[in-house]
Order: C-alpha cells, then structure tokens, then sequence
C-alpha cells in the first residue's frame, strides 16, 4: 500500500496488487506437494506444480520437498520428482537426495525417475552403478516368485535402455550384470539382456 500525498489534507491510497503475488503461488505450490507426497495429484494439479517450479526457479526450495520425502513423490508423482530433482541439480543438497533414491525400495516409478534423469543430465557414474547393484540385490532377494518376475523384467529394460543409450559403460559392470543375467536366463528378458551384453564384449 502507498500514501500519495495530493496536498496536506487529502491522501489517496494506491494499491500494490503484485506484492504478495509470489506469497500465494509459493502456498498454492506448497498445498499441492503436501498433496503429492500422499497420493497421486490430477493432471491439472500436476500442470499446475509443474508450471510454477518451471515459473520461478527458486520455488523448489521452498516448496516442502526433503530428502526424506523424496520416496513418496517418486512412487506419487514420478513426473514432478523427475522435474523437481532436475531443478535441485545445483544444490548443496543433491548429495543427499541421490543417497534416498538410491536405497529406496526398487519400483517402476523410482526406475522411470532415474532413465530420466540419465537421459536429461550427467548423473555421477557412482551413483548410477549403485543404483544398478540395488535393482539387481532387491530382485535377488524378493522371495514372492512373481513380483521376482515382474522386477527383473523391469530391471532388464531399464538396463538395456541405459546401455543403448550408452549411459554406462557396460564393461565397469559386465560380471554383476552377466550373473544377474545367468541367475534369471529363464525370463525372456534377462535372456535378451545376456545376447546384447554378447554383442558388447
């Protein structure tokens, strides 16, 4: 609000209309997040975050992600984490969010954030070869036969589409994916996986 002065009797009161503008987005983001965390958002809501975070670069700091909370918006929204985690590529926190999407329980939603993120930045080789050796342990040690099943297809894709997109550099990994291959041969998928490790030797 302003006082403009037209004489010393009479005051007219002007109106800032943008001043608090930002303040409302920044709650309007923050309301919706606190909904992604717990469940899917629709897809207008998921337009909404996503124009905001594009709108204003800073808003990702302040729009209620932790490292913590990271696992529920990767199996919510796995297109807002993807976005978001590419907005914090710069942060002195990024350390950490990798550390909570590395060991987080492996799923498709945490497997699609990271083919993405591999194809969108330079991921740190550390990082991605860790994320691999935790896909490749949780489908060796989940005990119900068909969730076995279905995770080691999902793995297989996800690792050739990180090989032809020569993400890695299948020979840093060759022995740990060749067992993993070996172990699982009976899976259409894994068999595929073995022939293309074939052709890269």
């Amino acid at each position: 609000m302003w006082l403009n002065p037209r004489s010393e009797s009479s005051f007219e009161v002007l109106w800032d209309h943008s001043m608090c503008a930002d303040n409302v987005k920044g709650t309007e983001v923050r309301e919706l997040m606190g909904k992604a965390f717990r469940g899917p958002l629709v897809p207008l809501q998921q337009q909404q975050v996503l124009a905001e975070l594009e709108g204003d670069a800073k808003l990702v700091y302040h729009c209620g992600l932790t490292p913590k909370r990271l696992p529920d918006l990767v199996e919510n929204n796995p297109v807002i984490a993807i976005e978001v985690l590419l907005k914090l590529m710069s942060s002195s926190q990024l350390t950490d969010y990798f550390s909570v999407l590395v060991n987080m329980d492996i799923s498709l939603h945490s497997m699609e954030v990271v083919n993405r993120l591999t194809t969108a930045v330079d991921l740190p080789t550390e990082f991605v070869h860790l994320y691999i050796s935790n896909c490749i342990s949780s489908c060796e040690n989940i005990k119900d036969r068909y969730m076995q099943n279905r995770l080691v297809r999902l793995v297989c894709v996800f690792l050739q589409s990180l090989i032809r997109n020569k993400i890695i550099n299948v020979q840093d990994l060759f022995i740990e994916v060749q067992a993993f291959c070996i172990e699982f041969s009976h899976i259409r998928e894994a068999a595929g996986l073995f022939r293309l490790l074939k052709t890269l030797e």
